[in-house]
């Protein structure tokens, strides 16, 4: 059997798992299909190996969320509570109230269920929520970015472990313990635990996106772009993503050093921003709108357009994005707040970075 087949072992759950060993606790986020599950199967194997060997380990509380939507969504919740309790481990089910959007359910639902994980977390002590997203997952998301015409940060996919803001100064860390294994190996990983799992019919539905992402996969490998070969790609744009950042940062401390205060211009000198880099200048002047702006990020597109009139114009320019205005003036480049509108409620800005 090609290892591609082959069931996780305990020795690589251990090292799936390295580094979360000394935590309080891991919130698991278990849906009831073939990958959720097999997180929890593999978790529980996992937490035993560390019992034999140690005296503490991380509690671990499985949470499904039924948002509602489908009736056999109660069926899968008891399912799950059932197999997590076999396998020793705490379980709660939590449900998506209210009324439902018409447009863009599937986005508001992964919103939902976020919220509701993170507060489960914050409610439980924990600071981790693990997810089971895998090598194929990767791979649609990348696929997915690149045919939204994502830049570098969105073609660097999901990330091991990122943070979740919950409020100020707080975050939950979500982590994808299962980001280098596919799908294929969790199957087997099931079914040689004699463990079933449930199927959640919005996979294979073509009026979503994914699904129709995921049904070009097959013919996208027999060209040699596979899964692995997009995940390959994405810690590739990762790392280069990392170089860029560094550079905006070091950047960031030559033009406008110190901190950016709320309600201050934040003002670059024209001849310095014009000799950065394209890709490091525009994520600065991103970072500035983002913060001086009160309209949350900025379009990548909308951003690059204004970079490049920044860049090619001949006279002042003044131009207003996310609720920024943007002043060329002769030697100077200045972002600072925009008026507010009649009628507009004033709302905080924040550091929040443009698209991906």
């Amino acid at each position: 059997m090609a290892i591609a087949d082959q069931a996780v072992r305990d020795a690589e759950a251990s090292a799936l798992f390295s580094g979360l060993e000394d935590l309080r606790g891991l919130l698991l986020a278990v849906s009831g299909g073939s990958d959720s599950t097999a997180l929890l199967v593999i978790a529980a194997r996992w937490a035993n190996a560390l019992k034999k060997r140690r005296t503490r380990v991380p509690k671990l509380l499985a949470v499904t969320v039924d948002h509602g939507l489908r009736p056999e969504a109660k069926r899968e919740a008891a399912a799950v509570k059932r197999l997590a309790h076999e396998l020793g481990i705490a379980h709660r089910t939590l449900y998506w109230r209210g009324t439902k959007p018409k447009t863009g359910l599937q986005e508001a639902a992964r919103s939902a269920r976020y919220r509701l994980l993170a507060e489960a977390a914050t409610r439980a002590g924990y600071e981790h929520i693990l997810t089971a997203h895998t090598l194929d997952d990767q791979a649609e998301t990348v696929l997915f970015r690149l045919a939204r015409g994502s830049g570098l940060t969105g073609l660097a996919g999901m990330a091991h472990a990122s943070a979740v803001p919950i409020d100020a100064g707080t975050a939950i860390f979500l982590v994808r313990p299962l980001l280098p294994v596919s799908k294929a190996r969790l199957l087997a990983t099931l079914k040689g635990a004699g463990v079933a799992h449930s199927e959640d019919p919005s996979n294979h539905d073509p009026r979503f996106t994914r699904p129709r992402l995921r049904a070009l996969m097959p013919h996208l490998a027999s060209e040699g772009l596979d899964a692995r070969c997009l995940a390959r790609l994405a810690v590739r744009m990762r790392r280069a993503e990392a170089t860029v950042e560094f550079a905006v940062a070091a950047a960031r401390a030559a033009l406008a050093p110190g901190p950016w205060r709320q309600g201050e211009p934040i003002d670059f000198a024209t001849e310095q921003f014009d000799a950065l880099p394209a890709e490091v200048g525009l994520r600065l002047l991103g970072r500035a709108i983002a913060h001086a702006g009160n309209e949350g990020p900025v379009e990548l597109g909308k951003l690059e357009w204004l970079y490049q009139a920044l860049r090619t114009s001949q006279v002042p320019l003044r131009r207003t994005l996310a609720g920024a205005v943007i002043t060329l003036r002769g030697s100077r480049l200045v972002v600072e707040r925009a008026p507010p509108r009649r009628g507009q409620v004033l709302r905080g800005g924040g550091n929040r970075c443009f698209t991906k």
